[in-house]
């Protein structure tokens, strides 16, 4: 790879132009069309090396999370994801490292057809800069202002998983075999490659009154709704859910409650009234993500826990804040 135009010409012709996209990658800015009648959903991530992941990741694994965690964000609105930008910031423009990250980036974008239209490149300190664009029909957005008392709070898949995938990324775990041993590797995996849950959000319009994506941590996020609702959120701990690949290494409960409010799983995490809850079986099943009840929303504020006996709990720590 000869320079930066070379880079760019290699990801224009890489990137697949989907519907909607009238002038892509090549020209001073993309140009887009959206149908009649829908409203445009803009999120921007970035992500810094040493800061959202580390400096020995993999770089195809780079790519994919920075994706992810983007469409995570239009997952939480109930956005359909049409396309993206990608500002990259690199040391140097080495050949197989950039085609490695790009290979990653666009393994997840191409899986849910997204398109990738444009961006920067410039050198400096490794970091990526993604903007993800979506539609979604008027009127039909999840927002983290919707959230009624006596709503049930809910969460899709489970939670814990890369907060523990980063404590054991590194370690030797030598004597790890057997169910440990591929209890590991997903538990890595999920750090590396979360899954954005695009099809469940699109299939709670209409059935949630709120969404949030648990990117910094479960109660910090849910926090979020509280503020933006005016209300409290009350949390069953004994109902998180957590995988069996975190279970099989972890089996204190206060270890396991710490680890799944930690974040980075970018689940999705929303209110339904009681009268929908029925219809979510169905959207588990539909959009093959398991679905759990930990909660409801109450009067009041913030977000609070009850232990196993029903009792209220002394508040875990806080989620990621980036100045803290």
């Amino acid at each position: 790879m000869a320079g930066e135009f070379d880079f760019i010409e290699s990801l224009r012709q890489r990137a697949q132009n989907r519907p909607g996209v009238i002038c892509g990658i090549g020209d001073d800015a993309a140009l887009l069309q959206f149908d009649a009648g829908d409203h445009c959903v803009v999120s921007t991530d970035t992500l810094v090396a040493g800061v959202h992941f580390p400096l020995d990741t993999a770089p195809a694994d780079i790519g994919y999370k920075t994706a992810a965690v983007n469409l995570s964000d239009l997952a939480a609105m109930g956005a359909q994801a049409r396309f993206c930008t990608l500002a990259l910031t690199l040391p140097s423009l080495d050949a197989g490292y950039a085609a490695a990250l790009i290979d990653g980036l666009l393994e997840l974008l191409d899986s849910h057809a997204v398109a990738l239209v444009g961006g920067d490149t410039t050198r400096g300190p490794l970091s990526l800069t993604l903007t993800a664009i979506g539609s979604l029909p008027a009127g039909t957005a999840l927002t983290r202002a919707g959230a009624r008392a006596g709503d049930g709070v809910y969460v899709s898949g489970s939670l814990g998983d890369a907060a523990a995938g980063l404590t054991l990324r590194g370690a030797e775990h030598a004597g790890a075999e057997g169910e440990h041993k591929l209890a590991r590797k997903r538990l890595l995996q999920r750090l590396a490659r979360p899954s954005p849950r695009l099809a469940l959000g699109m299939a709670l319009r209409g059935i949630a009154h709120s969404c949030i994506d648990v990117s910094d941590g479960l109660g910090a996020d849910l926090g979020h709704i509280c503020r933006a609702s005016g209300l409290a959120a009350v949390l069953e701990s004994a109902s998180l859910p957590a995988s069996r690949a975190l279970t099989t290494w972890i089996n204190d409960p206060q270890q396991l409650l710490a680890l799944q409010l930690a974040g980075d799983d970018y689940e999705l995490c929303f209110t339904v009234p009681p009268e929908r809850e029925p219809a979510l079986a169905q959207i588990a099943s539909a959009t093959h993500t398991p679905i759990t009840r930990i909660g409801i929303m109450a009067p009041g504020e913030g977000v609070h826990y009850l232990d196993d006996a029903g009792e209220l709990m002394a508040a875990p720590a806080r989620g990621y804040e980036h100045f803290r």
